[in-house]
């Protein structure tokens, strides 16, 4: 068994083990309720077991599909979510979804399936790839505790959770029993563990069947060449202060994996994720973890300090670079890209900002949250002799917890099932006398008056309808996919299924990247995004980016290019536009495009006609070039205004929309940087 307190120890790192131990459960911190932080290290060597072993879930051959692919040497778009959540996830089906991982792919492959609140919920179009990520901490474990035929359930803590998703109980009605019974489901189990009044093997076998049913229902729907699934698994850990540390867990292949996913419960310290991790690799088992909601991390996600505070070294920076190649930089609650109190010169730096540290309504610091400012620290890392241990490229996905991504502004059901389920309940229309008496009996969010009207606040209106990720992938298979995931070539999209593309080079001339000749030859002499471009004497990159609109949503307002680079020390960053719509030209001071005009009519979400471009290019330098300096670049490409979810809810609903709340936003997309070395 492992001590739990080597867990809370910030000076630790645990180890890659074999059997599952719940010692450590007294660290769960920062969930809904709030539950007790870890105490101080008392000190002591603690006893440490094998706990985790990697060789399980032999999948057969005949199992999988082998519909031949079509492979394209210069890749195709592929667009997908990594973030998906079913009824295993303890959260998801405390809120109402009994959605399993096999409707979760059904619904990606184009299927209908039913919302919690009993409408049914589907994709204007079918994606390519698609991964379940249930919480690995407590995995299946409130589906089981409902479920009155499992040992598990007949536990006196459980009780209140009894069919709690029968139809009978299925409604808006059972929000504030829900929540109570959830609430204190945690800490309870946890309690009861550490005094062992409840068996840990129970557990443990619930999670394993889960772990196994949700990889069974991947390889069910993995179509080789036509729609690609992922073994993968959400670890759920937070800092004492509750600021978020999410990882999404994606494995390669699924011929040999974990006997279960690693958890919160085996460490708190994400750096112990990434030591199991390298041991799985050391047998062959690959796989990444991509962070996500940084926003919410309260300045912890990208610290240049290590878990014990000491400052990041070449060990722990390469660690962090061979596992974490990606970070997603928008989903549902809220965009990572960057901040306007950290990037004060980008107008469109205020996009679906999320304030909030993840489940609660506590303000989360900026500085050290977004991905912006981690790229430029990755610099300065450099800049002082160690690895870059955040040179990653950037994904999307929706976090959704009903097993269905909600992408469509017109058409968004948010994430938490019974919780969010209508325009009173997440704070874009008035409440109903019916809707203020859940909401308070659940204790769940505040009541505001906004406009003499009053509505629900608190992290819910601030959420969005996103995301997805992008990948430029030979053919459409998990090892295509993943090959694009590792070597970086991916890119983000705020829901709307744009495209962009960026090379750089020294050798490029402004040829047209639709056409084959000048994209292979783009390949040919210059780097993609996600790969490094190094210094060449007496030249200057050159950059070809390259967007296109989304058919089903609006056209494109403008392509830019975000610079980061580092100055004696200190940080830099501006945005050019590079290529404007409707015949605009970049004013060469202000780096900018003209307006082009576009608006939307509130009345209706009807948007100007024919305005906008369905593609934008650019052959473009550098004008601030130094080649002395370390640099990054990444494409953004924007969408005319549209209007937002909440606008859609209040426009369905006959009322004004929030005032507090934008009324309207610009999509977008963005690519994985390009890194600039010197010599």
């Amino acid at each position: 068994m492992i001590n739990a307190n080597q867990h809370c120890s910030h000076g630790t790192k645990p180890k890659p083990t074999s059997a599952v131990s719940f010692k450590g459960l007294v660290c769960i911190a920062g969930l809904i309720g709030g539950l007790s932080a870890c105490g101080a290290d008392q000190g002591g060597e603690p006893e440490v077991t094998p706990r985790f072993g990697a060789i399980a879930l032999e999948i057969a051959p005949e199992t999988l599909s082998s519909q031949p692919a079509r492979r394209n040497a210069l890749r195709n778009a592929y667009f997908g979510d990594l973030h998906v959540h079913t009824d295993y996830s303890f959260d998801a089906y405390a809120f109402g979804t009994v959605a399993t991982p096999y409707d979760a792919y059904r619904y990606a492959k184009g299927e209908a399936i039913p919302h919690p609140a009993g409408f049914d919920v589907k994709l204007n179009r079918p994606l390519d790839f698609y991964a379940v990520t249930d919480h690995a901490m407590f995995l299946g474990a409130v589906k089981a505790a409902a479920d009155t035929s499992t040992a598990f359930s007949r536990e006196p803590h459980v009780q209140d959770l009894h069919n709690i998703n029968a139809p009978e109980n299925q409604n808006t009605e059972s929000l504030s029993q829900r929540v109570t019974a959830f609430t204190q489901f945690l800490p309870e189990t946890v309690q009861r563990i550490v005094g062992g009044e409840t068996d840990p093997a129970i557990l443990d076998n619930i999670a394993k069947n889960a772990w196994e049913d949700s990889v069974a229902a991947a390889n069910l729907h993995y179509e080789p060449g036509r729609f690609t699934t992922f073994a993968a698994y959400e670890y759920t850990s937070s800092t004492d202060e509750r600021g978020n540390l999410h990882r999404n867990v994606i494995f390669r292949d699924t011929d040999k994996l974990p006997v279960m996913p690693f958890s919160r419960f085996h460490s708190q310290n994400p750096e112990g994720l990434w030591d199991w991790m390298d041991g799985l690799r050391s047998q062959g088992i690959e796989a990444l973890s991509i962070p996500h909601n940084s926003n919410g991390s309260n300045g912890a996600m990208f610290e240049m300090v290590d878990w014990s505070g000491a400052a990041i070294d070449a060990e722990y920076a390469n660690q962090r670079a061979r596992n974490e190649p990606l970070v997603e930089i928008t989903q549902v609650k809220g965009t990572s890209e960057t901040h306007p109190l950290l990037s004060p010169e980008d107008e469109w730096a205020n996009f679906e900002i999320m304030p909030y540290r993840v489940a609660t309504t506590l303000y989360s610091e900026p500085k050290g949250s977004y991905a912006r400012e981690a790229l430029l620290n990755g610099l300065t890392l450099e800049d002082q002799g160690v690895p870059n241990a955040y040179q990653f490229g950037f994904i999307a996905a929706s976090d959704t917890h009903n097993a269905a991504s909600s992408l469509d502004e017109q058409t968004y059901f948010s994430k938490v099932g019974l919780l969010d389920s209508n325009g009173g309940l997440r704070g874009s229309e008035p409440l109903s006398a019916g809707d203020a008496e859940l909401i308070e009996a659940a204790g769940r969010v505040q009541i505001k008056n906004v406009g003499g009207k009053q509505y629900a606040s608190g992290a819910y209106e601030t959420w969005g309808a996103s995301g997805l990720t992008g990948v430029w992938a030979e053919e459409n298979t998990r090892e295509a996919i993943y090959g694009a995931f590792r070597r970086k070539e991916t890119f983000a999209t705020s829901g709307p299924r744009m495209q962009v593309r960026l090379f750089a080079g020294y050798d490029f001339d402004s040829s047209n990247l639709n056409d084959s000749n000048s994209l292979g030859q783009a390949y040919k002499d210059g780097v993609p995004m996600g790969a490094e471009l190094h210094s060449r004497e007496a030249d200057t990159p050159q950059l070809l980016a390259w967007a296109s609109a989304d058919p089903n949503s609006a056209r494109l307002q403008r392509l830019q290019i975000v610079k980061g680079w580092t100055v004696d020390g200190s940080h830099r960053e501006q945005v050019y536009d590079v290529a404007c719509s409707d015949g605009g030209q970049v004013n060469p001071e202000t780096h900018r495009c003209p307006d082009n005009g576009a608006t939307v009519d509130l009345s209706d979400c009807s948007v100007s006609p024919g305005l906008g471009a369905g593609a934008l290019q650019a052959h473009w330098t550098d004008p601030s070039f130094d080649p002395e300096h370390r640099a990054f670049y990444y494409v953004r490409a924007l969408e005319n205004p549209t209007c937002r979810w909440s606008t859609w809810d209040a426009l369905r609903a006959g009322v004004a929309p929030r005032e507090d709340l934008q009324a309207t936003i610009q999509e977008r997309a963005w690519s994985s940087p390009i890194w600039y070395v010197p010599k």
